[in-house]
């Protein structure tokens, strides 16, 4: 059974900046983690936005094999134990879904320069989140 994103509102520029915000201080070892305070929706709405693309079956590919599906299946999994632990216990799940999402980054996408800095990739990301969000956020009839 896949895993559903439902149709949501897309995050703010500062819910983006939030969470990256957290993850890349948790990554780099802040003590704090972040300077402020970080929902469990927020990492999970990213958590979604980052491993749904890379585990999802794409229809359209002529190369799909066995473990096109098991890879999608496996991103089904981890997504919605994610939403589970956000739902039944927002307080715990944050640090949680944020290790994951590190996790994941660290062991399944490659770091843009190829030095295996996670924190590169994590950067790299928080830009295009960013970007996106500007731009959903600052169009006519957009949500504010």
């Amino acid at each position: 059974m896949p895993y559903l994103i439902p149709t949501r509102t897309p995050l703010t520029p500062q819910q983006v900046e939030q969470g990256f915000d957290y993850l890349l201080a948790l990554q780099t070892g802040g003590g704090t983690y972040a300077a402020g305070r970080v929902e469990a929706f927020v990492l999970l709405r990213l958590a979604e936005d980052i491993i749904w693309p890379v585990t999802a079956v794409d229809g359209e590919a002529a190369d799909l094999c066995a473990d096109s599906f098991v890879l999608d299946e496996a991103g089904c999994v981890l997504l919605s134990a994610l939403r589970d632990w956000a739902r039944d216990s927002p307080t715990t799940a944050v640090l949680g879904i944020a290790r994951s999402i590190i996790r994941f980054v660290e062991n399944v996408i490659p770091d843009p320069d190829d030095h295996g800095d996670t924190c590169a990739t994590l950067e790299a990301m928080r830009d295009e989140h960013l970007a996106l969000a500007h731009a959903v956020h600052s169009a006519p009839g957009a949500h504010r």
